[in-house]
């Protein structure tokens, strides 16, 4: 048999690359040419923020597979693998811990483009040989994989491969998943991004996603506010009520409230029982009032000051506030010694006063404010027609219980399938990219 040339070692500096759809099912074979088997998958670890690095084979040979170490490939090509030796350990392959397989878990699979934060399936891989070791570069994003049908004509130009490290995958396998860093690449997204990402994802892809955010749990907490409430009820009621509890005690207590009241209520008092105190007074406070209400709305949270105080006083009581919800501190809201609502002004005011200003000097000491019951939708009719951020909630003695921001409101007065709509992408959103 006439031995196919392997391709030549790529000289200092110089980078080879090949595909995965035409490595797999191409022949193995000894020094001599022998074939030995076929590739059946290739093995890579992940490295963290580096590609992932190929350690070995799988060989398909008598139908078994074999591992194949790295070391033991002389050359890799679209037409053949050669190795070196042709002695194979003929166990049955295993996977070990931490390895994935690239045919098995990656390619034909979804991953998150974390650039669109999109699920996005990869069609082809790119290996690429740097110094000794072969690396996954790339992911074709584009070209629907065919390996199984054996190789075809290649268009110039149809593979549109982009770099590795602009994609998060998701493999379903454990072992490995711990090795990509505490929360991988989905760190670089925001809460909202990662809730839908969720809500497009299977069954498997949601575990996935929601694994790596919980070892963050002030992101798990941002992403379970902004998932659809039915979803976030379903995963919720899949843990126990204290892991329940935990993430509750995070949330902001609005939002708390209404995955309490979607609970089924013979949990939802254990829940409540382990929330911390102050968090456990906020919810029930919040739960006491109609959901379509301006109560039901407010956030209890809020930046007060004395009615008398400084402009400099106000702005370090802002910067001192870092627990706060930022939309509901774009207001300053003034507070006699009783809590009753002297007036709000608005933080930009205070930006550019003078710092030894006093406040009362500044704030609207008749501010548009609503009571507990007042209607979300009349709500919405006051913020928009006084083009106003926040607004305070007041009792029937002007005391403050409350702030409303203007997310509540979209968020309250959007259509039902708001989230299931595609978001406008802006101008730039593909700078740079090649035409």
């Amino acid at each position: 048999m006439t031995a196919t040339p392997a391709a030549p070692a790529p000289r200092a500096g110089q980078v080879s690359t090949l595909h995965l759809s035409e490595l797999l099912r191409r022949p193995i074979t000894d020094r001599g040419g022998e074939s030995i088997g076929r590739l059946s998958d290739v093995i890579v670890r992940l490295r963290g923020a580096d590609n992932p690095l190929v350690t070995g084979l799988v060989a398909a040979v008598g139908g078994r597979e074999l591992y194949v170490p790295i070391e033991q490939v002389s050359s890799l090509s679209s037409e053949e693998v050669k190795l070196t030796s042709a002695k194979l350990d003929l166990r049955q392959f295993e996977r070990r811990e931490g390895e994935v397989l690239l045919r098995a878990d990656v390619l034909g699979h979804r991953l998150i483009d974390v650039e669109s934060a999109h699920l996005i399936k990869a069609g082809d891989l790119e290996l690429a040989q740097r110094g000794e070791d072969w690396v996954v570069a790339g992911v074709d994003t584009h070209r629907q994989s065919r390996w199984l049908f054996g190789p075809r004509h290649q268009e110039p130009g149809e593979h549109s491969f982009r770099e590795w490290a602009q994609f998060e995958p998701l493999i379903g396998h454990t072992g490995s998943a711990l090795l990509r860093g505490p929360f991988g690449r989905i760190r670089r997204l925001k809460p909202a991004q990662i809730a839908d990402l969720i809500e497009n994802a299977s069954k498997e892809e949601e575990t996935e996603i929601l694994g790596q955010v919980h070892a963050d749990p002030e992101l798990e907490a941002d992403v379970f506010e902004e998932l659809d409430e039915d979803l976030a009820t379903r995963l919720l009621g899949a843990r126990t009520d204290a892991e329940i509890a935990e993430v509750l005690s995070r949330m902001r207590a609005d939002d708390a409230a209404d995955t309490i009241a979607e609970l089924p209520q013979r949990r939802r008092q254990p829940v409540l029982d382990l929330l911390p105190q102050g968090q456990r007074t906020k919810v029930l406070t919040l739960m006491g009032f109609n959901p379509t209400s301006a109560g039901g709305l407010m956030g209890v949270d809020f930046l007060a000051v004395a009615c008398d105080a400084m402009v400099s006083e106000a702005l370090t009581a802002v910067a001192q506030s870092a627990s706060l919800q930022p939309e509901a501190l774009t207001s300053v809201h003034c507070v006699d010694d009783r809590g009753r609502l002297c007036g709000v002004a608005r933080l930009v005011s205070l930006v550019q006063a003078e710092p030894q200003t006093p406040i009362r000097e500044l704030y609207d000491d008749d501010p548009v404010r609503v009571g507990a019951d007042t209607d979300v939708v009349d709500v919405a009719v006051l913020m928009s027609d006084y083009n106003l951020v926040t607004i305070p909630v007041v009792d029937e003695r002007r005391k403050m219980i409350g702030v409303i921001t203007v997310d509540d409101v979209l968020e309250a007065t959007l259509p039902d399938d708001w989230r299931r709509r595609e978001a406008a992408q802006p101008p730039d959103a593909h700078h740079g990219d090649p035409a």
